[in-house]
C-alpha cells in the first residue's frame, strides 16, 4: 500500500505539542534543542507551556510546527528503524508544512528549515500593515465559485481594484480567501448572498497566500538563494503546482511562489492518489490534514502520527 507523508500547516499548533515526545524520546529532545539553539529562543518551552497567544504568532508557530514534525521523523528513524526512502512514495506539506516535508526528505536540515521559517513568518507579518488585510473561510464553496466571488469582490465602491484571492483550496467545499480587508468583507457578503453554507472572517494576523505577500516573497527569494538545498530523498508534491518536484533549483522557485500563490491542497491529494498513494500519514501536531482526507479521499486510509502512542501504532503497521 503506497504511503504518502503529509505535514500540517499553521492552525495545527496547540499548547503541549511535542511535550510527550520530548519526555519519551532522546531523539525528539535533540530536535527541539537544535531548533532552540538555532533560533536563540526557548521555543520548546513556549510549545510545551504557552501562552497560546505567543505560540500562535506566525514567526513562532511556523518553526514550532516544523520542529514537532521533525521530532516525530527522528523518533521513527532512530527508535523505529523507519527508512523514508524505501517506505514512502511521496511527501507534501500544507503551506509551511512544505518546509517540514522537505526537511523530512533531507532536502535541507532542521536548522536551515528553522531559520527559513522564522524569516518567512516575520516577513509575512511585516508585508502588510496590521488591519489592512484579512482572510475568510468559505465553507460549502468549490474553487471555481470562490474565484468568481473574489473577482466580483475585487472591485471597490469607487471602482478601485483591490486584492482578494483564493489562498487555500482545501477541498471538500472548503476554500480560504485572502486580501485587502474591505475586499474580503465584500466577498463574505457576496458568498452569503450566493447561498454558500458559511462564510466567516478568520482570526489571522495577516493575509497569507495572496499578492499582498509580495514583499515576503522577495525576502524568501533572497534567503533561499543562500540556503543549501539537496534533492529530496523522495519527490515532494508542491503546493503551487500540485506536481512532483525533485530539482533543488525548481524547489527554491516553488517555495518563493508559494508565499503569494494558492495552496492547491485538493489537487495535491488528487495527484498523490493518481500516483498510487492510498495511505496518508499526517506527521506532527494535530489531525487537521487527516480530517480533510475524509472528505477529499474517503476511500483512502488516513492516520495521524504525533504522539508516542501514535508512533507505536504506526510502526506496528508498517
Amino acid at each position: 500500500m503506497p504511503i504518502a507523508f503529509v505535514f500540517p500547516g499553521q492552525g495545527s499548533q496547540a499548547i503541549g505539542m511535542g511535550r510527550e515526545l520530548a519526555e519519551a524520546f532522546p531523539a525528539a529532545r535533540e530536535v527541539f534543542e537544535a531548533v532552540d539553539e538555532t533560533l536563540k529562543q526557548n521555543l520548546s518551552r513556549l510549545m510545551f507551556e504557552g501562552p497560546i497567544e505567543e505560540l500562535t504568532l506566525t514567526a513562532n508557530a511556523q518553526p514550532a510546527l516544523m520542529a514537532v514534525s521533525m521530532a516525530v521523523m527522528r523518533v521513527l528513524e532512530q527508535e523505529g528503524g523507519f527508512d523514508l526512502k524505501s517506505k514512502v512514495a511521496l511527501v507534501a506539506g500544507h503551506s509551511l508544512g512544505e518546509y517540514s516535508a522537505l526537511a523530512a526528505a533531507q532536502s535541507f536540515d532542521v536548522a536551515t528549515a528553522a531559520r527559513l521559517l522564522r524569516l518567512r513568518g516575520e516577513a509575512m507579518q511585516k508585508a502588510v500593515p496590521a488591519g489592512l488585510g484579512a482572510m475568510a473561510a468559505l465553507l460549502g464553496a468549490e474553487m471555481a465559485q470562490a474565484q468568481e466571488i473574489c473577482a466580483r469582490a475585487a472591485e471597490g465602491p469607487g471602482g478601485e481594484s483591490q486584492v482578494v484571492e483564493a489562498a487555500n483550496d482545501n477541498g471538500g467545499g472548503q476554500v480560504v480567501i485572502s486580501g485587502h480587508r474591505a475586499a474580503v468583507e465584500r466577498a463574505v457578503a457576496l458568498a452569503k448572498e450566493a447561498g454558500i453554507k458559511r462564510a466567516m472572517l478568520l482570526p489571522v494576523s495577516a493575509p497569507f497566500h495572496c499578492a499582498l505577500m509580495a514583499p515576503a516573497a522577495d525576502a524568501m527569494a533572497e534567503a533561499l538563494a543562500l540556503a543549501e538545498l539537496r534533492p529530496p530523498l523522495v519527490p515532494v508534491i508542491a503546493n503551487v503546482t500540485a506536481a512532483k518536484a525533485t530539482d533543488p533549483a525548481e524547489i527554491r522557485d516553488l517555495l518563493v511562489r508559494q508565499v503569494t500563490g494558492t495552496v492547491r491542497w485538493r489537487e495535491c491529494i488528487g495527484t498523490m492518489r493518481e500516483l498510487g498513494c492510498d495511505r496518508f500519514i499526517e506527521i506532527g501536531s494535530g489531525k487537521v490534514l487527516s480530517g480533510l482526507m475524509k472528505r477529499l479521499a474517503p476511500e483512502a486510509q488516513a492516520q495521524s502520527v504525533g504522539t508516542p502512542a501514535e508512533i507505536e501504532a504506526f510502526l506496528a503497521s508498517v
